[in-house]
């Protein structure tokens, strides 16, 4: 069964995002006054996919691969080649600036650097209650301060330092006021683009645990975009794999690091560090054959077939569809791996069917 006939999402639940044949393409172009495109960076080529309402769905894959690009289309601070992105049943693709705006109370984002995110000439009191100005929500000096701190205290804050500028604070604690900002308005998604690369491991898990306490408190829907598999098995119920700008694979998280169909996916499981020597050595490193492909020029067909170690011609040939390869589990690819195969790469002794 293709990605046309069945969503993206496997399982019951209602959809709260539905993208559709995304795209987005980056021109370049040539000469100075009389420019002229000569070529794009394919970033985004064709996604389909779903978020369901109140999970978490991690995005996963290599630096590159359009993780950040999709983030963005998602809440509009792209606008799309082409494609469609609904949220609640609503086209966004195509909407103005005004037209978004009660869109934008709805979808909120956590930028990737809690250094560059934040206006350094601006309390953080101003910072966080920003969204209640723009909005008209709050209205009234007092009410607003009231609402803020309420805010600060929720993401372990000291209220009283409302009036300090980010450069007081450390990047832990900026990163908390950039939680505290999209959780202003109340909204039913976040899209949390990397939140915690920027940051010390021990503070990592903090904002971590942070995310997952406020997700399950508030029933939000959140979207992680993350390079570290290890982090989104802690966080995600379902994740999303990417390569070269396309959806290789969709799994409940559970499936996906048990038994990974993709040969992709295996190669990432691989090398994902695990402290148990045991474990370690049981494992088989797949690491995939010579470099990844330009953006501006991917391979035809399915776009790793030329480092992908099951390669045959069909591959070079014809793009695998979207389909369901097991329970709960979405795949691109003609000849998924094996339960032998993926047992090799994620050192379990019995891949789960």
């Amino acid at each position: 069964m293709s990605i046309q006939e069945q969503p993206a999402t496997n399982g019951g639940g209602e959809n709260l995002v539905e993208v559709r044949d995304l795209v987005k393409h980056f021109p370049i172009t040539k000469g100075i006054i009389f420019q002229k495109q000569v070529a794009a960076v394919r970033a985004v080529d064709g996604l389909t996919f779903d978020v369901k309402r109140g999970e978490a769905l991690g995005i996963v894959g290599e630096t590159g691969c359009g993780k950040s690009t999709t983030a963005r289309l998602m809440n509009r601070l792209l606008q799309p080649t082409s494609g469609s992105i609904k949220i609640e049943g609503q086209e966004i693709a195509g909407l103005s600036r005004r037209q978004l705006k009660p869109i934008r109370r709805e979808v909120q984002m956590i930028f990737q650097d809690p250094y560059s995110s934040l206006n350094p000439r601006k309390t953080v009191g101003s910072i966080i209650s920003e969204p209640f100005i723009i909005h008209g929500i709050n209205k009234g000096e007092g009410k607003r301060k009231r609402a803020v701190q309420d805010l600060m205290e929720q993401v372990g804050l000291n209220p009283e330092h409302f009036n300090r500028y980010p450069h007081e604070f450390s990047g832990g604690q900026r990163q908390r006021i950039g939680v505290a900002r999209a959780l202003a308005l109340q909204p039913k998604m976040i899209i949390a683009d990397e939140p915690v690369s920027a940051l010390d491991v021990s503070i990592q898990a903090q904002i971590l645990n942070l995310l997952r306490d406020l997700q399950r408190e508030f029933n939000l829907t959140l979207v992680l975009i993350s390079h570290d598999l290890s982090v989104v098995r802690h966080m995600c119920d379902r994740v999303a794999v990417m390569y070269l700008g396309k959806m290789v694979e969709i799994a409940e998280s559970d499936v996906l690091y048990a038994h990974p169909r993709h040969p992709y996916t295996g190669a990432l499981l691989s090398a994902v560090p695990v402290p148990d020597p045991v474990l370690a050595a049981r494992r088989q490193r797949a690491v995939p054959g010579g470099d990844v492909p330009s953006p501006t020029n991917p391979p035809p067909a399915c776009r790793f077939h030329t480092r992908c170690p099951k390669m045959q011609q069909v591959c070079a040939e014809q793009e695998p569809l979207l389909e369901s390869k097991a329970p709960g589990d979405l795949a691109a690819c003609h000849f998924p791996l094996t339960e032998e195969e993926a047992a090799e790469r994620t050192g379990t002794s019995a891949a789960r069917a």
